[in-house]
């Protein structure tokens, strides 16, 4: 919708005093170059210095964007950027307040802008994934006409979350999340900058260290979590924010814990010997710490596939698809609700049964491997797909598995010098006891039966 009296009110109020306004709002940057982190976005000649006219358009301009990315990496600041940067008119929606019949006005407007005065519309709209089908599909003339240049924001996977002819549309650009250096550099400017906190007060290392764990990625939480303590320090005229003073203000303690130290490691240690050892609640204290600590949900993640095959395997097929379910949530969700998606998955796989089967044969057969233990892929499982192959004897007596009752053709497959080796042997803990009873009916009737497993020469 255009700008109403009330919202020009506001903003005239904002320009002539910013310390109205939040700081995260007042530290917005002013053009691209200002903007921290995102720079594969940022590059010379991207869809967005084109969008602001630092290069050519022409035919080529640029299309419709739709910003994807975690809370807190700045799309509303790209499309405020965008806004400021470019000389077209700027129209902002939420698909939290709008519906058809603003989009409607939106395009309507744009229409008679463009047509009346030359003049282009930039129509920014977050939270889109909240808008339902027939709302996106409202968009779907304006876009296709570029009556207007959409720029949409979403937290959201936009494969399910937006409509595919929106998205045929548009061109998806992936905002990752903030580096603490990215983080870093966002404070130290707002405490410095005359738009922020002009050097009222100084930020120890230890303070910031806290904040950037609290902040999680989250520019704008970070900057709510500064201007909040920086308040408390002047209050009490205090020239530095400090450690106390930030976890007053902030109401959550300092976690002891260092994610470039041992502790980082000592922690998460003892996370996945916990859930190996089946202790479901020491499993979630050492969880809670790691994010308590502002660990990356998605290192927390990685841990916790690996546990699923490293310490479950086959003694629960489950385990590893609810670990890999738990890093893709984690990846589009981001914290705090991710620690819902890492607690579920953390007590999965401390309660599954245990089985370390599948960790000790790959670990065997590399073994054997690095020994020297190989030798040439026996004749009849060669490639025989190329010509001149029959001629070397490539495939050649090979047997075909499903033309044999049962599916398994009793022939060698390994080569000579591992024949007869056992690397995997089951354990018969929970689903495992299955596979057990599979191995050894597939082994008799290759032939192997009881034969030398890896452990012989």
């Amino acid at each position: 919708m255009e700008p109403d009296l009330f919202t020009a009110a506001a903003e005239d109020r904002q320009e002539k005093d910013p310390s109205s306004s939040p700081l995260a709002v007042r530290m917005r940057p002013r053009t691209l170059d200002e903007v921290v982190g995102q720079q594969h976005l940022l590059k010379q000649g991207s869809p967005l210095r084109r969008l602001v006219g630092e290069a050519g358009g022409g035919p080529a301009g640029p299309s419709s964007v739709i910003l994807w990315g975690p809370p807190g990496t700045g799309k509303t600041t790209l499309a405020y950027v965008v806004s400021k940067a470019t000389n077209k008119r700027f129209v902002e929606l939420s698909a939290i307040t709008a519906g058809v019949k603003e989009v409607r006005a939106v395009i309507e407007g744009a229409r008679r802008a463009t047509g009346g005065f030359g003049k282009e519309t930039v129509l920014f709209l977050d939270e889109i994934h909240r808008f339902s089908k027939a709302q996106q599909d409202s968009l779907l003339p304006a876009v296709e006409n570029r009556w207007v240049t959409l720029i949409a924001a979403t937290t959201e996977n936009p494969y399910f979350s937006i409509i595919s002819p929106l998205l045929s549309r548009s061109l998806l650009l992936t905002l990752e999340p903030l580096t603490d250096e990215d983080l870093r550099a966002l404070l130290r400017r707002a405490l410095t900058d005359e738009r922020g906190l002009g050097g009222a007060v100084t930020l120890p290392e230890a303070a910031e260290s806290h904040l950037l764990r609290i902040a999680g990625g989250d520019a704008r939480r970070a900057l709510t979590a500064l201007e909040a303590a920086a308040g408390a320090a002047l209050a009490k005229h205090e020239p530095e924010i400090t450690l106390e003073t930030l976890e007053e203000t902030v109401d959550r303690a300092a976690v002891k814990y260092d994610r470039d130290g041992d502790q980082h490691y000592d922690v998460a240690s003892a996370l996945i010997k916990s859930i190996r050892g089946s202790d479901v609640d020491a499993a979630l204290h050492y969880l809670a710490r790691m994010i308590e600590a502002g660990e990356d949900p998605r290192f927390i993640a990685r841990r916790l596939m690996i546990s699923a095959s490293e310490d479950i395997g086959l003694a629960d097929p489950t385990a590893l698809p609810t670990a890999v379910a738990a890093a893709q949530a984690v990846a589009m969700i981001g914290f705090p609700e991710a620690a819902l998606t890492l607690s579920h998955a953390t007590i999965a796989l401390a309660l599954a049964p245990k089985s370390n089967a599948a960790t000790l044969a790959i670990s065997a057969a590399q073994d054997d491997v690095r020994r020297g233990l190989a030798g040439p892929v026996p004749a009849h499982l060669r490639d025989g797909h190329y010509k001149g192959a029959a001629k070397l004897g490539h495939a050649q007596g090979y047997v075909y598995p499903h033309d044999v009752p049962g599916g398994i053709a009793a022939q060698e497959y390994a080569p000579d010098a591992v024949r007869g080796r056992r690397y995997y042997e089951p354990t018969r803990y929970g689903a495992e006891a299955r596979y057990a009873d599979v191995a050894d009916r597939v082994r008799e009737r290759l032939g192997r039966g009881e034969q030398g497993g890896p452990a012989s020469s």
